[in-house]
């Protein structure tokens, strides 16, 4: 794989309808990098269970997914009359909402997709039908365009870093790559954009932290940029501080799936111990989020809800033999929410914002 070939964008292309509109073709997130295999989802279940399981995931990619989830699981509904069409749709909305309970997107889309049936709730069914297929298409445009609007933000940041001669040094947590949304990413649209205006791998260096303990860094994100030319150092999570010391790192940017009215984000386990640190070095930590991540709803972090996830991802599922002993408690959160105070600034497809964050987002119209 090669960035300027379009291959790359073909091979890790996270979610899309089939033509035959019978079933959601997605890239099995859960067997990179050893084995890059598609698989088609068609059940309710299967949909549900691929989003629960992280064989798609990233905010914007489960939201992309949801949306033809919803449209495809409607598409079946064998009832003709709007009220018995749309209370089978609540329960199918309902259900694939109960798969992930962090990711505001998740939410977002359904309640857009529902907000397209009531719209329409004088046109027959059928119609109905259609226009759902035709707004899931359109979400999935929408976030492609946010990436690339994001990564503009963000590539300005790093044109001000840029030194003749010396490689900028970026790192980041998780994957927020092309791999957790339609394409190009959140917090690696920046790097793309830079291939793109014309930079050389060689200019960016970035830092990827393996992220644990699911390893999205090490797994999707070191994956993603080394096929895409961008020169990549892999560290474990809790190399960070010394990494950011030897003064390597000039600018630190991340993803997050739900950020609170006052700004503060929740994103994978690890990226507020990242943001701790990036404070204490003096480096910029920038915070990459679509706007319909931002929940206006939510005034502060502390009501974000925070997924707990089965221990044994923790204590076997890394292992030829299990690493803890057998009964041993496991505190295995999903997520943790980087304080607002730790935020340098957070870059949306409408621009930077910086704090106060609530006047920033009403400032750029979002939550209105």
């Amino acid at each position: 794989m090669d960035y300027k070939s379009d291959k790359f964008f073909e091979q890790v292309l996270t979610v899309s309808m089939e033509k035959d509109r019978q079933s959601i073709n997605i890239i099995d997130q859960t067997l990179l990098p050893g084995t890059i295999r598609r698989i088609n989802l068609s059940t309710k279940e299967e949909i549900w269970e691929a989003i629960k399981k992280l064989r798609v995931r990233g905010a914007p990619a489960i939201g992309v997914c949801a949306a033809y989830g919803i449209a495809l699981l409607a598409s079946r509904i064998q009832k003709e009359d709007f009220s018995s069409f749309y209370q089978e749709f609540g329960e199918l909305k309902n259900y694939l909402a109960s798969s992930r309970p962090t990711a505001v997107n998740l939410f977002w889309v359904l309640n857009r997709m529902d907000s397209a049936v009531k719209k329409n709730e004088e046109k027959s069914v059928n119609e109905i039908k259609e226009i759902l297929f035709k707004e899931a298409a359109d979400i999935r445009e929408e976030d492609v365009q946010i990436s690339r609007k994001i990564g503009e933000y963000g590539f300005g940041l790093l044109k001000e870093r840029k030194k003749e001669g010396k490689e900028i040094g970026i790192l980041t947590h998780c994957n927020a790559g092309t791999l957790a949304t339609a394409k190009y990413g959140t917090a690696t649209a920046p790097m793309y954009m830079a291939l793109e205006h014309g930079w050389a791998g060689e200019e960016l260096h970035v830092y990827c932290d393996e992220t644990r303990p699911l390893l999205q860094g090490a797994r999707l994100t070191a994956f993603e940029l080394h096929h895409a030319g961008i020169k990549v150092t892999l560290q474990c999570d809790n190399m960070a501080s010394i990494l950011m010391k030897s003064g390597k790192i000039d600018i630190i940017f991340v993803g997050c799936d739900r950020v609170a009215a006052n700004g503060d984000a929740a994103n994978k386990i690890g990226t507020s111990g990242v943001a701790i640190l990036a404070k204490h070095y003096g480096i910029s930590f920038y915070v990459c989020a679509p706007s319909s991540t931002i929940d206006m709803e939510t005034p502060a972090g502390d009501k974000i809800p925070i997924e707990q996830r089965d221990g044994d991802e923790i204590t076997k599922m890394w292992y030829k033999e299990r690493m803890a002993p057998e009964g041993v408690d496991v505190f295995n959160p999903a997520f943790d929410v980087t304080d607002h105070s730790l935020i340098t600034g957070i870059i949306t497809e409408k621009g930077i914002c910086h704090a106060p964050y609530d006047k920033a987002f009403k400032e750029l119209g979002i939550g209105r």
